[in-house]
This record gives structure tokens, sequence and C-alpha cells, in this order.
């Protein structure tokens, strides 16, 4: 049969930012868009222009530097809102607005008390902004499964007329089931007279773990458009895999009637970029992109998979990008050939100091590790742009720390602000415990500790600990990351990460509403 082109819309940047202490610099988010556009991604969701001034100089950076793939904002419908965007993406090669509005009952009453007719109104105006601002428009009707049908079927026909070529229905809050919500996608693309003349969308919520079979049932449909972000990160329960829907629709190719343009061979570095930059790290059994995704540890699995492949794996590892991520650098390894392998991993730094620190810190990790990974550099590089120059940042200078068995852990630490020197120490039930009482006692920032996680960033007892402090302050939450071959070196720098994130009115969450 003939295929259609599915287009992948990720919005890790932005749906899967808002995910609490997800919050990405400039410079990280355009790491990640590098990476999505050498996964050939269609369209990438670049954030909320209007949200702060961090996450329009986000979209704007992203849309100079990105030239294959459309970067899109999204926007209210309101005209602030959508000029904003336009502005954020006027240097753009190929740009996308991306205008929303609830059209659910329980939303249009209680969260944007409006009529119906109201909304039809405030929907049409907006797209017909936008389109007078970019040629290329998309329209989502937020909790589009919580909404009725003939409301959006009137909906969707007249921002259809105002020029929207992408008709979005979000399963905002994971509510739809697979049959149910695929069955509204048809029913919607038969009835609407001119639906023909846009591409209809899916957006979906994994709430009740739904949200890629939601939208390959979607698929199945009519759906030409699937919005989904890098390993499910997104808000509440996160939103549907692209590695998993991408390589849904590659597996299954005797039945879905659709193929994506996406280079799955980068998969896993995009993953594994995600979750480095995030603090998200991956669960080992999440499929695709998981440790033990392609692990057998049965013998009956062990030898059919010895014998014929396909007894037990349905894909190839190499085929999404396990068998790139090879051994690459070590301790005799110049500066030449450490930048090349970050630009092959989609990092380039801005200037040649930030590149030097890179590699000052690289040498430092290559005499404590034999052998240096990819997920190694990629850390390393997360650790030199979350760290940065700035001199108002607190750092770690000296760590001592005295764990006996039947004695409480004792540390002592020194801490650098502004240049000065601030020495502490306490005890604690562990040596993080009483590390992390340290760090308290100077910086006294009343703030409470929501998450500690420790994850291996490579095999082998050299490896080093990649640490996720969660922290929340006043309801901002965020993450802070660190990394070493010492555990609680690590846990230093995730906390100190985090203390200086809150510190910084540039990290504030991107968006309060959205799809």
């Amino acid at each position: 049969m003939d295929k259609q082109h599915l287009v992948i819309f990720d919005t890790t940047l932005r749906d899967g930012e808002q995910s609490p202490g997800a919050s990405m610099t400039k410079e990280e988010k355009v790491r990640v868009a590098k990476s999505l556009e050498k996964l050939k991604v269609d369209v990438i969701e670049a954030g909320f222009a209007i949200s702060s001034q961090g996450d329009f100089e986000a979209v704007k950076a992203i849309a100079e530097t990105v030239k294959d793939s459309t970067v899109c904002s999204l926007a209210r419908t309101t005209n602030m809102d959508i000029e904003r965007a336009a502005e954020a993406l006027k240097n753009a090669n190929s740009g996308r607005i991306h205008t929303f509005i609830a059209t659910s009952p329980i939303h249009m009453q209680y969260k944007l008390q409006m009529s119906p007719d109201q909304v039809v109104e405030k929907a049409v105006s907006a797209v017909k902004l936008a389109r007078n601002l970019m040629g290329d428009v998309e329209f989502s009707l937020e909790d589009a499964s919580r909404s009725e049908f003939d409301f959006m079927c009137r909906v969707v026909e007249q921002v259809i007329d105002a020029g929207a070529q992408t008709i979005n229905l979000p399963d905002t809050v994971g509510y739809g089931f697979p049959e149910e919500y695929a069955e509204t996608i048809g029913r919607l693309i038969e009835n609407v007279p001119n639906a023909d003349k846009a591409i209809f969308s899916v957006h979906c919520h994994n709430d009740l773990g739904l949200a890629v079979s939601n939208s390959l049932a979607a698929v199945m449909k009519g759906a030409r458009q699937v919005e989904c972000t890098i390993n499910g990160l997104g808000e509440r329960a996160g939103n549907a895999a692209l590695e998993e829907v991408v390589m849904a629709v590659r597996t299954r190719r005797d039945i879905f009637p659709v193929e994506t343009s996406i280079d799955t061979s980068h998969i896993v570095s995009t993953s594994r970029l995600v979750s480095s930059i995030t603090g998200f790290p991956v669960q080992p059994n999440k499929a695709i992109v998981g440790a033990n995704a392609f692990a057998h540890e049965s013998g009956i699995h062990q030898d059919g998979v010895l014998k014929f492949r396909e007894t037990y794996e349905i894909m190839k590892a190499e085929d999404v990008g396990w068998s790139t991520n090879k051994i690459v650098l070590g301790k005799l390894s110049g500066r030449a050939a450490f930048a090349a392998r970050l630009e092959e991993l989609g990092t380039q730094f801005e200037n040649k100091a930030d590149l030097n620190e890179a590699f000052v810190r690289f040498k430092a990790l290559a005499d404590k590790k034999r052998e240096i990974y990819d997920e190694d550099l990629q850390a390393l590089v997360s650790e030199v742009q979350v760290s940065g120059s700035d001199g108002d940042k607190i750092t770690l200078e000296s760590l001592e720390v005295i764990s006996k068995t039947g004695q409480l852990p004792h540390a002592e630490l020194t801490l650098n602000y502004k240049g000065e020197s601030y020495r502490s120490t306490s005890d604690g039930d562990g040596p993080v415990d009483a590390v992390f009482k340290a760090i308290e006692q100077l910086a006294k920032s009343n703030t409470e500790l929501k998450l500690y996680s420790v994850n291996a960033v490579t095999a082998g007892t050299d490896s080093q600990g990649e640490v996720t402090v969660r922290l929340e302050k006043g309801g901002r939450i965020v993450n802070g990351q660190g990394a070493d071959t010492d555990i609680l070196v690590a846990s230093v720098k995730a906390y100190l990460n985090a203390l200086n994130l809150l510190a910084n009115p540039d990290r504030l969450h991107p968006q309060l509403a959205g799809v």
C-alpha cells in the first residue's frame, strides 16, 4: 500500500519542560534542538515565547539555529501571545505558530469563564492574526477528549476557514481510551466539510498509561501528526514517547498506513542527552531506550537469540543507536578529537572559554577513568553549561567526609561564593545527609528536599555517579545535577546546582497553562 507521511511533532522543549524541575537554559534547549534536527524531527516546539524573556530568547535562538526542521512556538489566543511568538520565530527557516484554547464544557465554564460562542470567536480571531504573521498555523482544542463532538466540529470548521493548516486534538488530561479517542478523530475528519484542507494531529498525555496507544489508534483513523516527547517526558505522568511511536510505526509496517522521516539511529543518543540535561533518568525497562530494552537474561531467550535474533527481538538494537555509543576517548586524546566527538554528539560551545573549561574537566575525568564514554561526555558538558562563569554562583572548594561503622558520619566542606570561602561542618544520619546539612548551615535556603537519586552514567566500578537533587521553595521546583566518580562530590554538585537554579529568575517554570 502507498504510505502517507506521518508528521512527528516533538514538544520535549515545551510540554516536556513542564515536568517539575525540568526547565532548561537557552543553551541546553539549543543542544536538544540540534539533536532533534539530527533525528529528523519534522516540527520542534521550541517553547512558549511569551511565558518569560528566557523562553523567548530560547525560541529565537533555536529558530536561528535549526534549518531542517520547522520551529514552533506555543501561544494562547491573545494578540500579545501570537505577536510575541511571531517575533521569536521571524528568523526561522521554517516557522509555525501553535495557538490554542480550551473547548470542553468544564474548561470553558470554570477556567475560561467564557460561552461557547466567545470561544469560537476567540479561536477564529487568533488563527487569522497568526496566519497574517506566519504562513504555518496550528490550532489546538485543549481538552478535546472531554469536549462535545458537535461543538468541536463547529470550531474545527471555522478555524480551518480562518487559515489553520493543522488541527490538534489533545487528550490534555489523559482521559481518552484508544478506541473511543480514535473514533472521535475519525468522525471529525468525516464530518467537518473542509477537513481535507488540514492535517489532523494528536497530543496525548499518559495519566492512564495510554498516551502511545491513543496516539497510534488515532493514526489508524486518519491522524497524520503525532505530538510526542523524548523519553515520554512531560508534566504529571508524561506524554506519548517519541521513540515508542516511531518504532511502532516502523516495526509494524504491515498494519500502519504511514511512515516517518525519523533517523532512528539517533534515538538513543537523543534520549541520553535529554535525560542528562533534565536530570530525569530513563528506567532500565523503558521500551526502546532503557538499558534492558535489548538485554536477555533468560537462558531460553539467550539461546533463541543466539540461534536466530528474530526469535525474541522484533527490532535491531543498532537501528535505534545502541551500537553507535562506543568508547571513543581516553587520557591521551587531544583537544581536536575531544571537540570533534562533542560535535558528533550535537554539542558546540558558543565560546572558546567554555570549550577549554570542558576540555580541562575531560582531562581531569580521564585521570580518574581509563575509558571515557559518550554518556560521560554528555554529563560533563551539562555540568559545564550549568556551572558557567557566573561569579555569583556557589561552588565547591573542598570536601572531607568521615564515615565509620557505629559512628555518626561527619562532613567538612568549604564553599566559594563571590570569591569568598566559607567553611562548615555537620554530622548526619548518613554521609549524604551530613554533607547536605553542612551546605544548609551556610546556605540557609529554607528549601525542601523532594528527591535524591543516583544513577551510574556508565558500567563499571569507575563509573561516574550522576546525582539528581530536587528542591522546592515557595511552590517552585528545580532539579539540580552533578556527576563525579565520587558519589559524595556528585551529591554536593547537584545540591549546589539546585540552589543556583533557584536563585536564577530565568529558570522560572516556563508555562502555567498548556495542551
